[in-house]
């Protein structure tokens, strides 16, 4: 097993490795620049479409453009938040967290543009449910279909064998046997139970489950970091001046940190932040199509917003965290550095700890209920609506027998496979770039002549 192991483990370090982060980076900068810095000018807009809703009821969809993004988020936000944040730092210092910041800024501009074309190319199945995504918009769009199956069989493999199964399942059983004693059978069977319970429902009841839980697991992850920074205010000025200076210079060895270098600190940076967020990996799209509303261009801005709440607040909350705490000196790695800077900063081996085991099993279970759609929207597209039942009793199977399985070469597989799904989605954002620019010029135009329209009435009252 060794030699294929190996053979495995050299094409993820590729597809991971630089050419691929620059087509993320690269396509994220480009559109950052043709869009007009949207994701920083239109930022309070996207906000208050976020939580103000649409207010035409009769719009196209199946749940509102929140639930639409909280089951986006739901998949997105999980345990690279907690365990790649702290992956990242270990490899690349303190400075990795600045180009994690980089990454979700270019990255919020991709994002956007891959959510306005799932809307834009959006369809209704033969169950009818709206259903989009990358696979839609390079067969519709960019008359690409041969490259829409291929993410869609990228995308599959990834909710089947990947982020949506095994790693997810395996954390929430180890997470209940080392912190609550509970064997490793029954939290399968509950965690089955609860999975079959919301995803049977479909996409509406995902996305009710999802926009209840993913704004309280959040906030509750949110408040725990507050209370160990609050703890160390007097570290956190010298904490984000290290990240910035490390971020230019690299960080020599010191306790249980080997020393990086720069590029070392901006390849581990961007490539965990990338994980994290998964701007222009192609899975939010899917959720997106989802969303009632009348226009793509208000989609693709609220759907930005959630690689900002997940790099740009929660990534950064567990970066400066274990920065303030020294905890990425330790000789941890992983989820244990980041129990250690609770633990640290709580100065409680209990609570501290117990706040990011926590954590760690609502992240991993929103992100199952995520992964779990995306598949059935693959599915959908490959064999047709038919085939959604199998699909899901088959991910179920696959949800019971993970926390059992010792699949090292599956998730190996399943990691290059992820990053694969990026390829086919970005040539289509590049392919359709025009199309993103005329409807995003489009809107704003006819946003700024209604809004002189109003200001006229206005003085003419």
């Amino acid at each position: 097993m060794n030699p294929l192991y190996n053979f495995l483990q050299s094409i993820d370090n590729f597809i991971w490795g630089p050419p691929l982060l620059l087509l993320l980076v690269g396509t994220g900068l480009y559109l950052t620049i043709r869009l007009g810095l949207i994701q920083i000018r239109h930022l309070p807009l996207a906000l208050r479409y976020l939580f103000k809703g649409d207010k035409n009821s009769k719009a196209a969809g199946d749940v509102s453009s929140f639930a639409a993004l909280c089951t986006a988020l739901s998949a997105t936000i999980g345990t690279g938040n907690i365990v790649g944040v702290a992956t990242a730092i270990k490899l690349g210092g303190p400075g990795a967290l600045f180009w994690m910041w980089l990454a979700a800024l270019f990255g919020m501009a991709t994002k956007y543009a891959e959510c306005l074309l799932a809307v834009k190319y959006r369809e209704t199945d033969a169950n009818g449910q709206m259903i989009g995504g990358p696979m839609y918009y390079l067969e519709k769009g960019a008359g690409q279909k041969w490259l829409a199956k291929l993410f869609a069989l990228f995308a599959l493999g990834v909710a089947c064998f990947g982020i949506g199964t095994f790693p997810q399942a395996n954390a929430i059983v180890d997470a209940a046997e080392l912190s609550f004693a509970v064997p490793k059978e029954v939290t399968v069977v509950v965690l089955t139970l609860l999975v079959a319970t919301v995803t049977l429902g479909g996409v509406k009841s995902i996305a009710s489950v999802a926009s209840k839980v993913v704004p309280f697991m959040a906030i509750f992850y949110i408040v725990a970091c507050l209370i160990v920074l609050v703890s160390q205010y007097s570290a956190l000025p010298d904490a984000i001046a290290l990240v910035i200076s490390s971020a230019f210079t690299g960080h020599a060895a010191t306790g249980g940190f080997v020393g990086a270098g720069i590029m070392l600190a901006i390849q581990s940076g961007i490539a965990r932040g990338v994980f994290s967020n998964e701007s222009g990996l192609g899975s939010a799209p899917m959720a997106a199509a989802a969303a009632k509303t009348d226009s793509c261009v208000k989609q693709g801005l609220i759907s930005m917003t959630g690689t900002f709440f997940d790099t740009i607040i929660i990534c950064t909350m567990t970066g400066l965290t274990l920065v303030v705490t020294n905890a990425w000196q330790s000789d941890y790695a992983g989820a244990a550095m980041t129990s250690y800077a609770f633990a640290s900063g709580m100065n409680s081996s209990f609570i501290g700890p117990m706040m990011v085991t926590v954590g760690l099993m609502f992240f991993a279970f929103t992100t199952i209920l995520g992964w779990n759609y995306y598949g059935e929207r693959c599915v959908t597209y490959l064999f047709g609506v038919k085939a959604i039942l199998p699909y899901k009793m088959f991910f179920l199977i696959l949800i019971a027998s993970g926390a059992f399985l010792k699949l090292d070469v599956i998730w190996l597989i399943a990691d290059i496979v992820n990053g694969l799904m990026a390829i086919p989605n970005l040539i289509g954002l590049l392919l359709l770039r025009d199309v993103i620019i005329s409807e995003t010029r489009q809107f704003f135009q006819q946003l700024s002549a209604t809004s002189t329209e109003s200001d006229a009435e206005l003085q003419t009252v």
